[in-house]
């Protein structure tokens, strides 16, 4: 039987045979004719559409939305909110049918050092990248949003500059994502966690700092405890939190599963939100 799973491993085979002729095709010549060489990027390019549209949602659909508390305390701006639409990234790959991108505002940095931030601005030329450290959401501490049991946990992967700006974004977009795929969803997600949260739900922080995380596979949580802070690894352009539910541990196969956060609701594209801290929480 073709799974999902299959399906994911093809699409990345089709990539990587793809490249390796164009590589060795620049040092001798291919046994067959050049417009067969652009078979395997045409197949992968069709396989990647089908998993983007795949509609396994469908059976999550009826489903109503899971109510948690927010992963994070003070000032935040939602991007790609399935508010507005789903799937929120355009894709129902690694369970992020229900997907947000939420990026912190000055007052958000509860724990800084320097004092207040202010979030530098998309730029066309330049600067061409920033440090992470240039932004209020990196270091920003992130939080359990219910009783759970960590299943993975993985923060080896470095921060990198920011891609906020047309130059960098550009390179993110034509090379490195593509790369990332390639080496698939790990490396997309870059350091995070998966808890597990009972009732068939299991939650997603993506794009966590390297060597913050301070729970590991195996740990049982409760709602409100400093699990990590917020980071640039992974497929991202500047230091933010994405978070998502998922039907199931293994981002290859899981679908996604709704979300409403506690006090706040799921803010629209753009939205300014403040989330208050729980009982649990030390206070900002």
């Amino acid at each position: 039987m073709f799974t999902r799973k299959s399906a994911v491993v093809l699409h990345r085979t089709l990539w990587l045979l793809f490249f390796v002729q164009l590589i060795v095709s620049f040092t001798v010549g291919l046994p067959y004719p050049y417009a067969v060489s652009w078979l395997p990027l045409i197949a992968a390019m069709a396989v990647g559409i089908g998993l983007a549209r795949h509609t396994g949602k469908q059976v999550e659909a009826a489903r109503p939305p899971v109510e948690v508390d927010p992963p994070v305390i003070g000032r935040w701006t939602a991007l790609n909110s399935p508010a507005d639409r789903t799937p929120s990234h355009g894709t129902h790959q690694y369970g992020q049918t229900y997907a947000i991108d939420i990026l912190a505002e000055a007052e958000a940095e509860a724990e800084a050092e320097d004092g207040e931030r202010s979030r530098p601005s998309f730029t066309w030329l330049w600067p061409v990248a920033r440090r992470s450290e240039d932004f209020p959401a990196f270091g920003a501490p992130l939080f359990a949003v219910a009783d759970a049991t960590v299943v993975h946990a993985e923060d080896g992967q470095r921060d990198h500059l920011s891609r906020n700006s047309l130059p960098a974004a550009l390179c993110l977009l034509l090379f490195e994502g593509i790369a990332r795929v390639l080496a698939g969803a790990r490396r997309i997600v870059g350091n995070h966690l998966i808890p597990d949260l009972g009732d068939g739900t299991h939650a997603v922080y993506a794009h966590l700092r390297r060597g913050s995380l301070t729970v590991r596979a195996g740990d049982r949580v409760t709602a409100g405890q400093k699990l990590a802070r917020c980071g640039n690894s992974g497929n991202s352009t500047e230091p933010h939190l994405h978070f998502h539910l998922m039907n199931g541990p293994d981002l290859d196969t899981a679908r996604g599963v709704p979300f409403t956060w506690r006090g706040v609701g799921v803010p629209r594209n753009k939205e300014t939100f403040e989330a208050i801290p729980g009982p649990a929480r030390p206070a900002a």
